[in-house]
């Protein structure tokens, strides 16, 4: 848990709470003194990890909100400016992620509309939802959580659109809140170990050796970079995607492995 208190007196609402990168980032910003709505379409889970902050001392609620349906974002929204007092923290953390087909052309559009829908038209809903409270509050900030996917290819058709197109709007919304005291950024990781995984430990070990930093992300590791953005520290920082992803899209590392060790030259 981080020392300092740049959050005190901040009300914040992290959608895909429940677990992994949602979850630590509404622990990151609770521990800097946040009072964060954590809200996820998987009510018990989220009223679970929103009850473990509370036993840590920290000031966490629990709400339902499927971030496909405008009314649930509404209605959480809502419920957070009415906890709160005003809202000054959007973290969209919510995304779907289904397994491509093995050919392209038997992929279906149910599952390509679902993806896009959940993890990007849903960032845009809960955008429009939460936009009017975060220039109220005069230092509102918009953190959303993006995937190296939307840069190279790793594979996952719609999700890695998504992605991309969340840095788009990342951008756009940026130029426009901008006048209305908004800031709005993206944070791009790399794999991080989460549930996701569960049950296939071996292959995310198996990753690290890709990594220049020689390890895989923690969720911990993304909520850092949210709680930078959303914070005062970067007060002059808007339309910007962080990508925290130990070095993966810099460094090619398998390239530098044959050409330092299999005697191959560039």
């Amino acid at each position: 848990m981080a020392d300092t208190k740049r959050f005190e007196g901040y009300g914040v609402l992290v959608t895909g709470a429940a677990r992994g990168i949602g979850a630590a980032v509404a622990r990151r910003l609770a521990g800097e003194g946040a009072r964060v709505l954590l809200t996820d379409r998987d009510l018990p889970e989220v009223d679970k990890t929103a009850a473990a902050l509370r036993d840590e001392g920290l000031d966490a609620a629990s709400a339902l909100c499927d971030v496909a349906d405008q009314t649930a974002v509404d209605a959480a929204v809502a419920h957070a400016v009415d906890l709160f007092g005003g809202l000054d923290v959007l973290v969209n953390s919510a995304a779907g992620c289904t397994p491509d087909a093995p050919r392209f052309e038997d992929d279906s559009d149910a599952a390509w509309a679902r993806d896009i829908d959940i993890t990007l038209t849903g960032a845009r809903r809960c955008c429009r939802a939460a936009l009017p409270h975060l220039a109220a509050s005069g230092r509102g900030a918009i953190v959303s959580i993006g995937s190296v996917n939307g840069l190279q290819d790793f594979g996952n058709h719609a999700y890695s659109a998504a992605k991309a197109g969340l840095a788009s709007l990342t951008r756009t919304l940026a130029g426009h809140a901008a006048a209305r005291g908004v800031r709005v950024n993206l944070v791009v990781p790399g794999t991080v170990r989460t549930s996701a995984w569960e049950g296939r430990e071996d292959a995310i070990d198996g990753l690290a050796p890709l990594y220049p930093l020689g390890r895989v992300g923690e969720p911990e590791d993304i909520a850092a970079a949210v709680a930078f953005l959303a914070s005062r520290d970067a007060a002059w920082i808007t339309g910007t995607s962080l990508v925290v992803d130990g070095g993966l899209t810099a460094v090619n590392t398998g390239f530098h492995t044959v050409v330092h060790h299999g005697g191959a030259t560039a």
